[in-house]
């Protein structure tokens, strides 16, 4: 499947998941969607902050129940490094229903993918988020 921004070389992803199945699956299929993309990858939110610190990724997708740190804290250290970073979190039932009452407590993030991951679904988050870095 081609991606419509694969002309974009210069865009970077963070991929924070304590799952590793689901970490190294993902790992996999990004990088074949996103060739020009470079990928990074963490295990918690504590490693994803320090990874995110180094490299600076346009888009984080990220869990929201890990050890450690949570996605939700994580995402708050990030913002004060980079506040344009595009956040896509990927949970599953529960996390969902946190981050839904999360926003509407003032917690923002781009988009909300339910576990298990249906891959067109990222896709088209990562994509949005990736047309709203272009047109900044």
């Amino acid at each position: 499947m081609e991606s419509i921004f694969k002309p974009i070389q210069s865009f970077s992803i963070l991929l924070v998941e304590d799952e590793e199945a689901t970490l190294e699956l993902l790992a996999i299929i990004l990088p074949k969607k996103y060739p020009g993309a470079l990928l990074h990858t963490a295990y918690n939110g504590r490693t994803g902050l320090d990874v995110f610190k180094t490299y600076t990724p346009d888009i984080v997708i990220t869990d929201f129940n890990m050890p450690e740190m949570s996605g939700a804290h994580m995402v708050d250290e990030i913002r004060a490094v980079k506040p344009d970073t595009k956040f896509i979190f990927i949970t599953g039932d529960t996390g969902q229903l946190i981050l839904k009452d999360s926003a509407k407590n003032g917690f923002t993030f781009d988009h909300i993918i339910a576990k298990p991951v249906v891959f067109q679904s990222l896709f088209t988050a990562i994509e949005q988020c990736l047309g709203e870095i272009i047109s900044r």
